[in-house]
Formats: C-alpha cells, structure tokens, sequence
C-alpha cells in the first residue's frame, strides 16, 4: 500500500473512531457546612440506613397529589401558559410544578412532564425541590428554614399578580419576599429584611436545587449532558450525575453567572445578582439510598454577606428559572437579565459554531414550513448548495480516478516486486492525469462534523421532540421504531425492545442495536449504491474494508434518531444525483477530447 493509499485508510480508521467514541463517550465554609448537614437531614429517613423503596407509578403518583392536596391550605397556587403547581408556604419552596406544553408520552392520554415534585414524593416523580433563604452571621440570630411556615398576601401567583411572603423571627428582623412570574418559564424573587433592632444584622443568602434519583422520564443519554451545571466565573462547568456520585463536592468561587440542574430537555437554574460575589457548588448524598442513583444530588450557592443597619433594610433581587430548554427563550433571558452564556444550558457539544446555528435554521425553516419533517430535507438542500463546489470538484477528481483505474492496475502488475517503483509510477500517473487519490473521502470527512452538529441538534432541540415525519415515523427524536425482525412491520408480529431467543440450554438474548429499521436500511443502500459509482481503491485489503463500511454504518445509525437517519439517506441521495451529473459531464469531456 503506497503513501496516499496508506492516508486513505488512516482517514477511514479516523472516521471509525470518532464515529464511535462519538457514540459511546460529554455564609462562609463552617455555616455552608452546617447548611448541608441540615438539608441531608431534611431528606435522610430517620437513622439514616432505611432504603429507597421505588413504589408503582401510579401509586406514587396519587402519593404525590395526596401530599400536595393535604398542603394545600398552606400553598399558593402557581398558574400560568406553560407551567402550573404552587408554592409550599413550608420553607417556602418550589416543590410543585407540571410544564402544561409538554407530554411525557407522544398521545393524548399521556399526563404532562412534571418537573418539581414535594419531598417525600417517589417514583416516577422523586421530590425534585427549590429552596432560597438565609443564614445568619449569629447562631442567636433567628432564620427561615425548611420548617418556617411562610404567610401570604395571596393565593395565586400567575403573570398578572405577584404574591408577597413574610415571616417575622420575632427578635427585630422580618422577612419579605415578593414573587413574580413571566408568561414562560421564569421567576424573580424580590428579598427584602427589615431589621427593627437596635443592632446590625448580616445575613447570607443562599439557593439550593436538590433532587432524588436520576432522571426517568426521558431516560438517561449518553450524548447530552444531564446533571449539574452553570456558569460560574465566566466557564461553563459540567458534573454529570455519576461524577457528582463518584467525586467530592466541588466549590466554585463566581461573580454572578448561574447554576443548577439539568436534563435532556428541562432546566431549573437559580440565577443570583450578577454583581454579587458567591461560591457555587456541586455535591451528592446517598442519604440512605440502596441503590447511588437514587441518592440526592444538589447544586447550591452561597451570596456575600448582607449586613442589615439598625432601623434599616435591605433588598436583593434573582431569577429562578423552570422549564423547557428553548434556545430562542434561553437567548431572551440571556439579553433581558444580562445572564452570561445562559445558552449553554442546551449541550451545544464540540461544534458549538455548527450546531447552534443549524438548531436555528432548522427551526426558522421548521416554523415555515410547518412540518418538521420536511424542513430536515429542505435543510439537507441548503447543506448541499453550501458545499456543491466543493463537492463538485471532489466528484470531478472521483470521476477522473476511476477513469484511470485500468492503468493503475496495469501498474501494479507490471512492478509487483517492486513497491517504490510502483509508488513512483503511480504518483506519475496521479500527477499527469491531475488526480488527486484522497478526492474520494473528501466529501465523507466533509459530513463529519455536519453529521456530529446535526446529531446534537436533533438530540437537544426540543422541537424535534416528538416530531413525526410521514408513515411510521412518529417521534424523529427517537430510533426508527421498525426492525427487520418482523419484515419492518409487514409480519404481525410486534417486536420488544430485546428480543430472547430460546436456544435449549441457554436464552440468546438480542440488544436493541440489533433492530435495524428500515429507514437505517435504506440509509445503507444509499451508502453501497453510492460506493459503486465511486472508484475503488486499488489495494484488495482497503477495497474490503470500504465494502463493510455500508454495513458499519448501518448498524451504528440503527440506536441513533430517526431524524438523523433521514437526513444521512436524503443526503446520500442527493449525493448520488450530484455524481451522476458529474461523472456525465466529465464523460462528455472526455469524447469529446
């Protein structure tokens, strides 16, 4: 195998590898201390050692509306266009809250995402909470806590009317907080302590998001980061739910930025003023648990101190959001508050430059069109005008090896036993004929990083969540859902998602990669029809190795959305057409010459 031949292959094995490692592989410290301890104790079941027990969905369900419906009497009901729960006046938390858009399945019947649940709730809705308050800079200094039942000024919060929280310590210091919501997904909490004493008080505000378990409802991702997360110090940091399992706790010195929670599509984030110095930080509690992922995990931060003058008051302001990550939405917030990279919530992954602006191309066209579906193929066109001189030129170059492909064996006949005379005779015949050997990955290693943005794109837009294409196709964000199995739905048989097959002495059992649909089927027809038109490398070995790369690709892209299969085969068709022109046009050249 001569030089370009050698880098041909390098490139292919390359590909192989980023393909799949792509695939497979993304108040001060004593009183913070003390903060945490009390919070464990909140969540930790008494002597610390009793399990988790997960219960039926259903019964957990009702146990989770049983426990708001007793609270009742001591919440303030939260109502507006996109999120509906309530406000339990008991620490006066964000325990309760259902996104109204949003299905956990793609029918009818299917009940809307719940985001926060109550403690005490359980699967498949763990308490999932948000907390703000403070500490004092005296133990004798009474504060909220998670016990401090909260008085009201009112009994909803919606977009039009904000509600007002207060608690008096009874040692001179009362506690005010207003709170207001948007027609979307955030909130601002207005804190404000007046202390009638005869003395300065210092408090320091704090804001935790804790939750049980890992999330369920959209199952867990290997390509999207779910878990900790923010913007602290002006850096994007990351802790997914098993590092927080497997590390300790991680403190993070900031001025403004924000933290919090995340998974594959909702966000809670708690955004403090972005002038106020604080410590962000990121930690796990087993607090009891049988199993580590249905411990907690908790993302917090601790403020500055607030020193309160006698006969004074003081007043701070955050957000707090809690919904879907809508990257326009996200970009508004980020404008309107000032919040830095507020963006990055959505895992954007490598090709940020690539995928944050396909997520809004796709979407414009998307709300043009009307149909998700065929704006993924209208934006394979764009893509494919995009690059159509450089792939012209790449399928002209093509066309021309292919055409000299009977003298490149005539060359390797003739200087078989001698390897650098053949490698000089071809690159004499390369360098006559103006070819260029590596030409034919060009266009290849050119979708590489199209092929990752598009793949995130299709992962973390929360447009393509259940977005059907036409026929079977129901939820692009999903694999094609047909498996050659049962003749891709043309046997009556159904297909689960690992199929057992019984042997005698042992059960074979067949993992869900395995299922290839018929739309991952089409997509290695595609491959193998435009493999042909393309020439063949001249070394046997090379030439095999192209061969199963239809194959590979099949298998790899079967797990993978559905959307992304779709945009792979209309893009391998289109493909084919460029290089039917292209190989016509060159043959035309050519008799005519």
């Amino acid at each position: 195998m001569n030089k370009n031949d050698n880098n041909v292959f390098l490139a292919i094995v390359l590909s192989f590898a980023i393909l799949v490692g792509f695939q497979y592989f993304y108040v001060k410290p004593q009183q913070a201390s003390v903060h945490t301890r009390q919070v464990t104790q909140q969540v930790t079941p008494k002597g610390g050692q009793a399990p988790v027990v997960a219960k039926p969905a259903v019964q957990a369900l009702r146990d989770r509306n049983e426990i708001v419906s007793k609270e009742a009497a001591s919440r303030v009901r939260i109502d507006t266009p996109e999120l509906s729960g309530s406000i339990n006046l008991k620490g006066a938390r964000f325990d309760d809250l259902t996104l109204m858009n949003y299905l956990e399945k793609q029918n009818q019947k299917s009940p809307r995402i719940v985001l926060l649940s109550p403690s005490g709730s359980d699967e498949p809705h763990p308490s999932y909470y948000a907390e703000f308050n403070w500490l004092a800079d005296s133990i004798s200094i009474a504060v909220p806590s998670a016990d401090t039942l909260w008085k009201s000024d009112g009994k909803a919060l919606t977009p039009d009317h904000s509600v007002r929280l207060f608690w008096n310590n009874q040692q001179g210091q009362v506690f005010e907080r207003t709170v207001a919501v948007d027609d979307k997904a955030m909130f601002t909490i207005t804190d404000r302590i007046v202390n009638k004493a005869a003395a300065p008080v210092t408090f320091y505000p704090f804001g935790i998001v804790a939750r049980r378990g890992m999330p369920v409802q959209e199952g867990r991702s290997s390509v999207v980061h779910e878990g900790g997360l923010g913007v602290l110090g002006g850096t994007l940091e990351e802790f997914k739910y098993t590092k927080l399992i497997d590390s300790e706790k991680k403190s993070l010195p900031s001025v403004g930025g924000w933290l919090g929670m995340t998974d594959k599509y909702w966000l809670v984030a708690m955004i403090p003023p972005q002038t106020e110095k604080l410590v962000g930080e990121f930690a796990y509690n087993r607090a009891g648990a049988k199993e580590p992922e249905k411990g907690f995990f908790q993302s917090d931060f601790r403020g500055a101190p607030v020193t309160v003058p006698a006969g004074g008051s003081v007043e701070r302001v955050m957000h707090f959001f809690a919904g879907a990550k809508r990257v326009s939405l996200l970009d508004r917030y980020a404008d309107k508050y000032a919040i830095p990279h507020f963006d990055r919530a959505i895992d954007f992954g490598w090709f940020y430059f690539l995928t944050r602006p396909f997520l809004y191309l796709l979407t414009a066209i998307e709300h043009m069109v009307g149909h998700m579906g065929i704006a993924i193929l209208l934006f394979t066109v764009l893509l494919k005008l995009g690059t159509f001189y450089f792939s012209q030129k790449s399928y002209h170059s093509m066309s021309r090896m292919k055409a000299i492909q009977p003298e490149m064996k005539r060359i390797q006949e003739r200087y078989a036993d001698d390897k650098v005379k053949q490698s000089q005779e071809m690159m004499e015949l390369y360098k006559r004929e103006k070819v260029n050997p590596m030409s034919g990955c060009m266009p290849m290693l050119v979708q590489i990083p199209i092929f990752f943005a598009l793949y995130k794109v299709l992962n973390v837009n929360i447009e393509m969540r259940g977005a059907p294409f036409f026929g079977w196709i129901r939820d692009m964000s999903v694999p094609d859902p047909t498996s050659w199995f049962n003749l891709f739905g043309l046997a009556p048989w159904s297909v689960v998602e690992q199929i057992s097959v019984n042997l005698g002495l042992f059960t074979l059992y067949l993992p869900p990669a395995l299922h290839i649909g018929a739309w991952p089927f089409l997509m290695g027809i595609s491959m193998i029809l435009q493999q042909k038109m393309s020439p063949q490398p001249p070394d046997r070995s090379q030439a095999r190795m192209m061969t199963f790369m239809p194959i590979f690709f099949t298998y790899l892209l079967s797990s993978m959305p559905a959307g992304l299969v779709i945009y792979w085969t209309w893009s391998n068709l289109l493909g084919i057409l460029q290089q039917w022109y292209s190989m016509r046009k060159d043959a035309k050249r050519r008799a005519a010459a």
